[in-house]
């Protein structure tokens, strides 16, 4: 039976005033299963290392990603053109802070059983991120794109600790970019 005609049959009972047939319906065919939030147990120093054990690639689109430092560092020098906002506001951010940002995600939910460590992290976009939220791959038709190879593509990470000395003072000023400063 498919959802939708669970719901549909759920619907018909409870309208006819048949509760028990509607709970016993949704109960045996599609439950409540409520999905608990967790806070996530990876640091900082762990996202980088597996933003770069993954190539910085969005492992759910194949995108290449950019290290978070490189991109608040090009925010600070071009904030007009490259705007960003501490809270990724749409209208104040530059749409590659949602489309090229590494994150970490689980690739099994915790709330499907999944671990919360390196084994189930992969690096993603902050979109795809949203995207997934809490389903499993299978649920959205997803496959897992390999790990990219660093030595191709390193998310401009080498760039980063390259030039960021030089602009110790702008780092001083913005936060988000002197705590990725610090996380190398």
């Amino acid at each position: 039976m498919e959802k939708a005609d669970v719901i549909q049959c759920a619907c018909l009972a409870a309208a006819a005033g048949q509760d028990t047939t509607a709970r016993e319906l949704l109960r045996a065919h599609y439950p409540f299963q409520p999905i608990s939030k967790i806070k996530r147990a990876c640091s900082l120093r762990q996202s980088i290392a597996i933003f770069e054990r993954d190539g910085f690639i969005d492992r759910y689109t194949g995108t290449r990603l950019v290290y978070p430092g490189a991109l608040y560092l090009l925010s600070a020098l071009l904030p007009e053109d490259f705007p960003s906002h501490r809270n990724g506001k749409m209208d104040r951010t530059h749409l590659a802070f949602w489309e090229l940002f590494p994150t970490i995600d689980h690739v099994v939910p915790v709330a499907c059983g999944g671990a919360d460590d390196g084994s189930n992290w992969v690096c993603t976009s902050m979109r795809s991120n949203q995207i997934k939220a809490h389903w499993r791959l299978e649920d959205l038709g997803w496959t897992l794109y390999p790990p990219g190879d660093p030595a191709q593509w390193d998310g401009l990470l080498a760039w980063f600790r390259q030039v960021i000395g030089k602009y110790q003072p702008l780092v001083e000023q913005h936060s988000l970019l002197r705590r990725w400063a610090r996380a190398l």
